[in-house]
């Protein structure tokens, strides 16, 4: 398995799941044991809470967070007390979140440890700005449920996707919403002109006609009832800034006039359509591209569901990798 080898080409990692119980706690429990620390500095946060021994919602087991020594780590000053380790105090943000402040600390031994870092995007990017002036080789995020915006490649660099029966127990269901989620992590870049001239934009819709003109389109959102405004024969790129949602697409790919234009979010999290519509809008001759990109590393799997439902683990990994061209990894059975 490369698994670890692909991760540290990265200086940052996002493990997000698709629902609870899903894998992710023990995918980081997996990643954390194999990384190698004798010549790389490792810290590790979760934008939620991680490392509980009974999840809160299911009051299923859930696996502990160990720490090996010398792995730095950012969490909130309650499960900072509650720590089982000997740590070195390196930082007490002035961040606040629901349990406190985020203390920045080093394990001076092996132990275990609740993990709950900053809750925000922001708080979480100055977090690892922190971590890198501090010499930190390579920072892992645990991402919180249904929190996919914790991958945004604003945010990491690359990502692990864990799924499993949890997230639906019939398997043909599993593998087409897995995969439609992989489709939109993989969405490609924009052209390197439109790059440079859209990324600072960061509120509403925006044209670029095929003379190369960009202009706002004032009065136009992604919730509008109707999409029409002047020029739009001449128009080849919308760039929606904020959420890309169904009705957007639609309108999109009811209107003649854009049926082959290029379609630009800021990255896969801002994508709130259905398969149906981008399937639709693709099939129509529209093109849909990102001005970030995240770098998805690989796909765990959980066969089990939390009321006991499992799935055949070599026929799921065998249908997911096929259908997602990536490879899926059941680390239990690895």
């Amino acid at each position: 398995m490369h698994i670890i080898d692909d991760i540290l080409r990265y200086q940052s990692l996002s493990i997000v799941g698709l629902e609870k119980n899903t894998g992710k706690t023990e995918c980081l429990k997996y990643v954390l044991e194999r990384l190698p620390l004798e010549h790389k500095r490792i810290a590790v946060t979760s934008i939620g809470i991680d490392g509980e021994t009974t999840d809160q919602v299911t009051r299923t087991q859930k696996p502990e967070i160990t720490l090996r020594q010398g792995m730095y780590f950012g969490t909130s000053e309650m499960h900072y007390r509650q720590r089982r380790l000997v740590s070195e105090l390196i930082d007490v943000s002035d961040v606040n979140t629901s349990l406190g402040r985020v203390v920045t600390a080093r394990a001076l031994t092996q132990g275990k440890i609740l993990l709950s870092g900053p809750s925000s995007g922001p708080a979480l990017r100055r977090w690892m700005s922190d971590m890198r002036r501090l010499g930190i080789d390579l920072v892992i995020i645990d991402g919180a449920l249904s929190r996919l915006s914790s991958a945004s490649p604003a945010v990491s660099q690359s990502m692990i996707l864990a799924t499993g029966a949890a997230y639906s127990a019939n398997m043909t269901t599993l593998v087409n919403k897995t995969a439609f989620v992989v489709e939109l992590i993989n969405l490609p870049l924009t052209s390197d002109d439109q790059l440079q001239r859209l990324t600072p934009i960061d509120k509403g819709v925006w044209a670029i006609d095929r003379d190369g003109t960009l202009r706002e389109l004032n009065g136009v959102t992604a919730l509008s009832q109707e999409l029409r405004f002047e020029g739009m024969e001449q128009c080849q790129t919308l760039y929606v800034a904020g959420a890309l949602v169904d009705g957007f697409v639609e309108k999109v790919r009811k209107n003649r006039a854009l049926r082959q234009v290029e379609l630009v979010v800021r990255d896969f999290t801002k994508v709130f359509a259905t398969p149906q519509q981008v399937h639709l809008f693709n099939k129509c001759g529209g093109r849909m591209t990102v001005l970030q990109h995240s770098h998805l590393i690989a796909v765990t799997v959980n066969p089990t569901s939390p009321s006991g439902y499992v799935l055949d683990s070599h026929t799921l990994c065998s249908r997911l990798s096929q259908a997602i061209n990536l490879p899926v990894y059941d680390l239990l059975n690895e």
